[in-house]
């Protein structure tokens, strides 16, 4: 699932305001928007969801704590999310779970302005979209709006391993710790001290595995996202924030993504989000998972 932050991942900037993203925009050639005939545009407008009384989010399959299924139900963070926006434009929330494709571009094309070549279908919103300028300013065919967490990279471990001293990453150059494989921690990692770390990383499919071998004391800890870290956490481990030098990404935004043509419908739906971080929705559903909150800086 790390492929989210797909192709800018290790790259990732956060433009300091209007003016820098204009700025950034001023270097970066855009791909053809679609040209507004039938043929092109795909999806509903506002109107048209209001009318028919629902709104489509696409979410990330079997992606705890943000997608999954459970008992065959939608839930999890983003899951919530979508509902709370969905409530906010007075219509129900329906869910599309889709699988991660190798870019978070691939997926936008597939799941927001275009549509798949073979099955699935293009839905009003799209979740759990990183947020980058130089990305927003490249795909024009889309509007990234509605940010509604900071997430970032925290190390897991184990509390018999390390009583009173929490590891930081020069530590697994002797320790062994556990990654999700690929990922920009694995990235980090690897590289760090000159290679001096490889022999230790262990790497698993999923982050919720790599947490899975954390606590059944199989590694000593374990480096990825706060909030799947603190979802897999037990009454073994805790979790903690160090220093990371020379980590290119180690915090960045989650928000949604419209087609272009619908901006009445990203305005309303990042409406909706603000009006859930201002009143602290948002972080109570952070806080029913069990989860520490973090706002983003809008």
């Amino acid at each position: 699932m790390w492929r989210l932050i797909g192709s800018f991942a290790l790259g990732l900037v956060v433009a300091a305001g209007p003016g820098a993203t204009w700025a950034r925009c001023e270097d970066v050639i855009p791909q053809a928007r679609p040209q507004n005939t039938a043929r092109d545009i795909v999806g509903h407008d506002l109107d048209t969801i209001t009318e028919r009384g629902f709104i489509e989010f696409a979410v990330y399959e079997d992606f705890p704590p943000y997608s999954y299924q459970e008992a065959g139900k939608p839930a999890g963070l983003d899951i919530d999310v979508g509902r709370l926006i969905a409530d906010e434009l007075g219509v129900e929330a329906r869910f599309q779970f889709i699988a991660a494709a190798e870019t978070v571009e691939a997926d936008l094309r597939n799941y927001v302005w275009k549509g798949p070549l073979i099955a699935g279908r293009v839905s009003n919103v799209m979740l759990h979209v990183p947020y980058d300028t130089n990305f927003a300013c490249r795909i024009e065919q889309v509007v990234f709006t509605g940010q509604y967490y900071s997430e970032s990279i925290a190390i897991a471990y184990s509390k018999a391993d390390y009583p009173d001293d929490p590891p930081v990453p020069a530590y697994f150059r002797f320790d062994t710790v556990a990654v999700e494989n690929d990922s920009i921690s694995d990235f980090y990692l690897s590289g760090l001290a000159g290679g001096q770390l490889r022999a230790n990383i262990r790497r698993f499919p999923t982050m919720a595995e790599a947490m899975a071998a954390l606590n059944a004391g199989e590694v000593m800890a374990a480096m990825g996202p706060r909030a799947q870290l603190e979802h897999g956490l037990s009454e073994t481990t805790a979790l903690h924030q160090p220093p990371l030098p020379g980590f290119a990404v180690g915090r960045w935004t989650l928000g949604v993504a419209v087609h272009q043509a619908y901006r009445p419908l990203a305005y309303a739906v990042d409406d909706a989000i603000y009006a859930g971080l201002a009143d602290g929705r948002i972080a109570q559903i952070f806080a029913t998972h069990g989860l520490s909150f973090h706002p983003p800086e809008r």
